[in-house]
C-alpha cells in the first residue's frame, strides 16, 4: 500500500499550533470553514478565509475541503431545492479550486430509514447523473461521498459501483457516523459493503449512539476491530481526524501511533 495521507482540521485562532503538529506527525489539513453559513452566504468571507490559508506557505495539493453541508440535496424532487443545492455544491468546488485541494466532501441528502423504491432509485440515478457532470466541470478535483444517518452502506456501495469508471470519484466512510447511526454490531459489513469504493474516511470517537467527535480512543468505538478491517479488506485511504482543537488532535495522533491503528 502507498503511504496513507492523515488529515487534522487546521485552527485559525490557533493556527501557529495546528502547523506544529501537522509537520510533527506529517499530516495534512482537511478545511470545515467553508461549509455552512456565513462562509457559503458571504463572498468576502469566503476570500479572506481563501487568502488567509494560502498566506501561510504550505503545499495545499494534498489537503481537501468539506463542502456545503446542511440542507443540500441535490435529488430533491422540488426544483428549488435542487437548484440552491446544486449552487452551494458548486460553490464549494469553486472555493476547491482556488484553495488547489485535491478533493471535496460532501454527504448524500438521504432520509433515514426511507426505504421508498423510487425514492432510493431516484437518489442513484440523480447522484450518478449529477456527480459525474461535476467531475467533468472540475478536472483537477476529487469528490468524496460521506454517510451521515444511513443504517448500512447499500446505497453508498451501489452509487460506487456506478462511479467505478471515474477515479476521482470514492466513498468518504465516517467510521463515527457508521458506528453511532447504522449497527454498530455490524461494522464489518459496512466495512465489506463499501470498501472497494473507500477513497477518504473520517474517525473519531463516541458513545456508539450520539455523534460526540470525541478524541480518538476516548469511546466506546473499538480501534483494533477498525485497524483490523481496514488491514482485511485493503481499505488504502487518506484518513481526517474529525476532532476539534489542538488538544483533542494531539491526544487522538497520539493514540493512534501508540496502539499502531494506521
Amino acid at each position: 500500500m502507498k503511504d496513507r495521507i492523515l488529515e487534522i482540521i487546521p485552527d485559525r485562532n490557533d493556527i501557529e499550533r495546528t502547523l506544529k503538529l501537522a509537520e510533527e506527525y506529517g499530516a495534512v489539513f482537511e478545511y470545515n470553514d467553508f461549509m455552512v453559513p456565513p462562509q457559503t452566504e458571504d463572498a468576502d468571507k469566503r476570500r479572506e478565509t481563501v487568502a488567509f490559508y494560502r498566506s501561510l506557505g504550505r503545499d495545499l495539493s494534498q489537503d481537501t475541503l468539506h463542502g456545503a453541508f446542511l440542507d443540500i440535496t441535490v435529488h430533491s424532487q422540488d426544483p428549488w431545492i435542487r437548484r440552491v443545492s446544486r449552487k452551494r455544491i458548486y460553490q464549494s468546488m469553486e472555493t476547491a479550486e482556488e484553495l488547489g485541494v485535491r478533493g471535496v466532501v460532501f454527504h448524500t441528502g438521504l432520509l433515514r430509514d426511507y426505504r421508498e423504491k423510487s425514492y432510493l432509485e431516484n437518489w442513484l440515478e440523480t447522484n450518478a447523473a449529477f456527480w459525474e457532470k461535476v467531475l467533468e466541470d472540475f478536472p483537477g478535483r476529487e469528490i468524496y461521498l460521506e454517510n451521515m444517518f444511513e443504517a448500512d452502506g447499500e446505497c453508498l456501495a451501489r452509487l460506487g459501483r456506478r462511479m467505478a469508471s471515474f477515479g476521482r470519484f470514492g466513498i468518504c466512510l465516517d467510521y463515527a457516523h457508521a458506528a453511532a447511526f447504522g449497527n454498530a454490531e455490524e461494522l464489518a459489513g459496512w466495512v465489506e459493503q463499501t470498501a472497494p469504493y473507500i477513497r477518504h474516511m473520517h474517525i473519531n470517537d463516541n458513545n456508539l449512539k450520539d455523534d460526540l467527535h470525541l478524541p480518538v480512543g476516548r469511546g466506546r468505538i473499538d480501534w483494533q476491530q477498525f485497524r483490523n478491517l481496514v488491514e482485511k479488506y485493503q481499505v488504502n485511504a487518506s484518513v481526517l481526524l474529525e476532532v476539534k482543537g489542538f488538544e483533542a488532535q494531539k491526544e487522538s495522533l497520539e493514540y493512534i501511533r501508540k496502539n499502531h491503528i494506521l
